[in-house]
């Protein structure tokens, strides 16, 4: 049984293994994104601090992005879909970012939630065929090709650190503090 906490985040596990740990702290860093999010209108998704012009909702579509990257892209070989695959990134690197701004709260979390389901899904499939270590079914330019540990590893950070954002940004949207 799962712990939640009082934002209904599920608490990584004290006393697991490599696996359930990783997969532990990659779902409450999930489940902290949607917590920042939650409650949200266009407005509230599109607010910004200072200079910054990183948004909630922005985030949003990031990390589906990121989810979409890293675990159906490079851990299991699949092309890009809809949206991905039909963004000019070289004219726009920064177009997730961007285009968030015209997407409605409904669809920002869709595109969210069906990426982490997919991500699941796969990491799932990729576990039954293997450990951490198996090699990602794509590698990089160099010639070098991540294990899934590292993947792991990576889509935690990205949302830890973007956890750090969305921490300021909600604040500042309607005082909604708290880890």
């Amino acid at each position: 049984m799962t712990d939640l906490d009082e934002h209904g985040r599920p608490e990584p596990p004290v006393a697991a293994d490599e696996t359930a740990t990783l997969l532990g702290f990659l779902d409450f860093h999930r489940a902290t994104l949607a917590w920042k999010c939650s409650g949200l209108d266009a407005a509230g998704l599109r607010a910004t601090v200072g200079v910054s012009p990183i948004t909630l909702g922005g985030m949003l579509k990031h990390l589906a992005y990121v989810e979409t990257h890293w675990f159906a892209r490079f851990l299991s070989g699949r092309d890009c879909e809809a949206p991905w695959d039909t963004v000019d990134w070289k004219a726009d690197p920064d177009w997730d970012w961007h285009s968030a701004a015209d997407d409605t709260p409904e669809q920002l979390f869709a595109l969210w939630q069906d990426a982490v389901d997919r991500s699941r899904a796969l990491v799932g499939q990729a576990l039954t065929d293997g450990d951490l270590a198996q090699p990602a079914r794509r590698g990089w330019r160099d010639g070098r090709t991540p294990n899934l540990r590292w993947i792991l590893v990576h889509v935690i950070e990205e949302y830890a650190r973007h956890n750090g954002h969305a921490d300021l940004i909600r604040e500042s949207v309607d005082g909604l503090t708290g880890e």
